[in-house]
C-alpha cells in the first residue's frame, strides 16, 4: 500500500472529527485473482465501521479498479488491512473542486 502524502488525517475541533475523502485504486497482483474476486463475491466488500462507499468503479477486462471513500485514516487503515494481502492499493486523500478552489483562492487572490 502507498500513502500519497505526509499530513495528519484525523483533524479536531472540539469533540468533533472531521471525515475526509480518499480514492483507493486498486490492483490485483497476478496469482491473486481467483481469491479476489471469490472474496469479493462472498462478502459484497463490506466497509469497515465509519467509511462510506462515494462510488466504486471497475475497469472492465482488467484487474484494477477505483473506490473513493469517506470516512476518518483508522477506518480506511482497516479497510487497506482487509484487502491488502490480496490487492495492490494506492490511497490518496482527495477534495472536491469547491474545497481546492477556497485554498487556491487564498493564495493567489491575495
Amino acid at each position: 500500500m502507498l500513502w500519497n502524502f505526509d499530513i495528519e488525517f484525523k483533524i479536531y475541533r472540539g469533540e468533533k472529527e472531521n471525515k475526509m475523502k480518499f480514492m483507493v485504486a486498486w490492483k490485483i497482483p497476478p496469482g491473486c485473482y481467483k481469491a479476489a474476486v471469490e472474496r469479493f463475491l462472498n462478502t459484497g466488500a463490506p466497509n469497515p465501521t465509519g467509511v462510506k462507499t462515494i462510488g466504486r468503479w471497475h475497469a472492465p477486462g482488467s484487474s484494477s479498479g477505483w473506490h473513493v471513500v469517506e470516512g476518518d485514516a483508522a477506518g480506511v487503515a482497516e479497510l487497506e488491512a482487509v484487502w491488502g494481502d490480496l490487492l495492490e492499493l494506492q490511497i490518496t486523500p482527495v477534495i472536491e473542486d469547491s474545497e481546492a478552489a477556497t485554498s487556491l483562492a487564498k493564495v493567489y487572490r491575495k
